[in-house]
């Protein structure tokens, strides 16, 4: 079965013109993702992985080059457009949750649905079951004050799934939480990649890297290394026991 993708970067660059300096954040980078791929993007600070990011996100456009994103020429829209792509192709989860803090888990997740156009039944009905999807059934009238950090971020990725999205961007999604919930919410991104979502990981943390199955790492605006990941960590309980039903 021949791997369709996803995600084409071509000869992609960003620079930033500050007075009379010229920064080169990204200098050349060409990357091919597939659908269905987890991948870990990595690279220290002033790596270019951040300015990637954006991209890849539609948060930001290169100065150079090419980005077709699901078979759309994103390098070449207009910010309305991108604003558009954003919301339906794009399911976000950052490190600090991102959330209202007003509003409940339910409004909380069901807030891009407000931009498609969808009713106000139908989007509490998908937000419900968002949540449900999370391990959150019942937390759905509770305020982020009244949850967890491994809650809130639980909350964040319901939200970024609500669209049914082409490609999650999880921008250091436990860089916030402690050892324990760090692998619950990793344990949760590798549940629904199983489903066959499209992850892209942003971290600088290698064991959080360990979960993902591609691992592209940048250095001065380049991709330094780009490669499969032979030692896979799986903490999801239900992965874990699909393996040993196949072992078994």
């Amino acid at each position: 079965m021949q791997k369709e993708p996803i995600i084409i970067i071509k000869d992609v660059g960003r620079k930033y013109v500050i007075g009379a300096e010229v920064i080169h954040a990204i200098n050349t980078v060409s990357i091919q993702i597939n659908k269905g791929e987890f991948v870990a993007l990595m690279g220290p600070s002033g790596s270019g992985k951040s300015t990637l990011m954006n991209i890849l996100g539609c948060l930001d456009t290169p100065t150079k080059g090419e980005y077709i994103l699901n078979g759309m020429r994103v390098s070449e829209m207009s910010d309305n457009e991108l604003a558009e792509i954003r919301n339906k192709e794009i399911g976000f989860v950052f490190q600090t949750f991102n959330l209202l803090p007003r509003s409940t888990s339910l409004d909380n997740v069901a807030l891009p649905l407000v931009y498609s156009g969808v009713s106000k039944t139908r989007r509490q009905e998908r937000a419900r079951q968002a949540l449900e999807s999370v391990g959150l059934g019942n937390r759905v009238d509770h305020k982020p004050n009244e949850l967890s950090g491994g809650q809130r971020q639980r909350v964040a990725v319901a939200r970024a799934l609500i669209n049914n999205p082409s490609i999650i961007l999880a921008d250091e999604p436990t860089g916030n939480l402690d050892t324990k919930t760090s692998v619950e919410i990793m344990g949760l991104l590798e549940d629904i990649h199983s489903s066959g979502n499209t992850i892209i990981l942003v971290t600088h943390e290698e064991d959080i890297a360990q979960h993902a199955h591609r691992i592209i790492r940048m250095r001065d605006g380049l991709i330094e290394k780009d490669y499969q990941n032979t030692e896979i960590k799986t903490v999801s309980p239900r992965l874990q026991a699909l393996q040993t039903d196949e072992i078994g």
